[in-house]
């Protein structure tokens, strides 16, 4: 015997109509970086389904901004006592 299972989305009712639906669904999403612009397909959205309003998922947003950050996974080390200049590669002090 075969048993279904629905997985239940979250709706939420539109904002700027009376009689949406918001539902997840897979747009393009575009951001300036720098002088050039971004785009990133497959990205999660709400979007009604009567008047097609759409707003981004906020964390799938946080989430693409740590990711196109120019100083994610740099690491500053704070130094300590005198100045050794010239001696430092890439933010760590050489000794």
């Amino acid at each position: 015997m075969m048993v279904e299972s629905k997985l239940q989305r979250p709706r939420f009712a539109c904002r700027e109509c009376p009689s949406g639906v918001m539902n997840i669904r897979f747009v393009t999403y575009f951001t300036q970086l720098d002088d050039e612009m971004v785009m990133v397909p497959d990205f999660p959205a709400w979007v009604c389904d009567v008047c097609g309003f759409s707003a981004f998922d906020e964390k799938a947003v946080n989430m693409i901004s740590i990711m196109l950050n120019p100083s994610t996974g740099h690491i500053e080390h704070k130094r300590n006592g005198g100045s050794k200049k010239g001696r430092q590669t890439r933010g760590l002090p050489l000794e």
